[in-house]
């Protein structure tokens, strides 16, 4: 069952906190999908879209998916996400981004794992078609690398309220990566797992932007380190205008 949303500062049980920059095209059925996950587990629940500034109907779709919309215009997803969390009421929070297909057994295993007294943590994750060859080349090497440092991938993060207040949130000092740093705060602060069950995340970055595009993202923030994701500058795979994914022409 949905949560009522309030205003009074009570607290409900898990919201979902989807971030958002003009995803009219994909955050209808991420939001079905959670809805779809709750349900079947019979838990309150809210969903809370962050609308950062978007130029399309973003705002208007997640509100007619039963989303209260909190709208901002930071352009920076750090910002974003805190701008969510301060607008939930839940005890326990779970950060989706709005392309990104989360089913039941994810959502029942990140509550188990808060409920069993971790104070986070992550989940698999699966792109949702095909991808280009050097994506599908490296994917195993990031997941194992995640995997192994105990990190949450960016499109699905969950944390007790409690945790997230503790650690100050996202750290809007940072324009990327700003789920490591986010993971490691958490894990510092109390036990963090990295879920085996996998949501599923749209791989149109990789579909729109050619190897040499990826390539010169990474050597630049190879070279420059944190200095690279502290600034929107050099983050156009992240922030540039949406370049029209060729799976839907296909």
């Amino acid at each position: 069952m949905q949560s009522i949303p309030s205003h009074t500062g009570e607290k409900r049980l898990i919201s979902f906190i989807v971030p958002a920059y003009d995803e009219e095209s994909l955050i209808g059925a991420t939001l079905d999908a959670l809805h779809a996950a709750a349900k079947a587990l019979n838990e309150p629940y809210e969903l809370v879209v962050a609308d950062d500034a978007s130029t399309d109907g973003t705002a208007a779709l997640a509100e007619r998916h039963g989303a209260r919309v909190v709208s901002v215009a930071h352009r920076q997803i750090a910002a974003t996400r805190n701008s969510g969390a301060r607008a939930a009421t839940g005890e326990l929070f779970i950060f989706v981004d709005a392309d990104t297909i989360v089913n039941e057994a994810v959502v029942r295993a990140a509550i188990d794992v808060l409920r069993g007294g971790a104070v986070g943590g992550g989940a698999s994750v699966e792109f949702d078609t095909d991808v280009p060859w050097y994506a599908k080349a490296l994917m195993p090497v990031f997941a194992w690398t995640y995997g192994a440092l105990d990190l949450a991938a960016g499109c699905f993060l969950f944390c007790s309220h409690d945790a997230f207040e503790a650690v100050g949130g996202f750290d809007e000092a940072f324009f990327g990566a700003e789920e490591i740093v986010m993971s490691r705060a958490l894990r510092n602060y109390g036990r963090f797992v990295v879920l085996k069950q996998a949501v599923t995340t749209s791989g149109r970055k990789l579909r729109t932007h050619s190897l040499v595009e990826v390539l010169k993202i990474l050597a630049r923030m190879a070279l420059r380190g944190t200095q690279a994701i502290k600034q929107r500058h050099g983050m156009e795979l992240w922030y540039a205008k949406r370049r029209p994914d060729p799976r839907k022409n296909s």
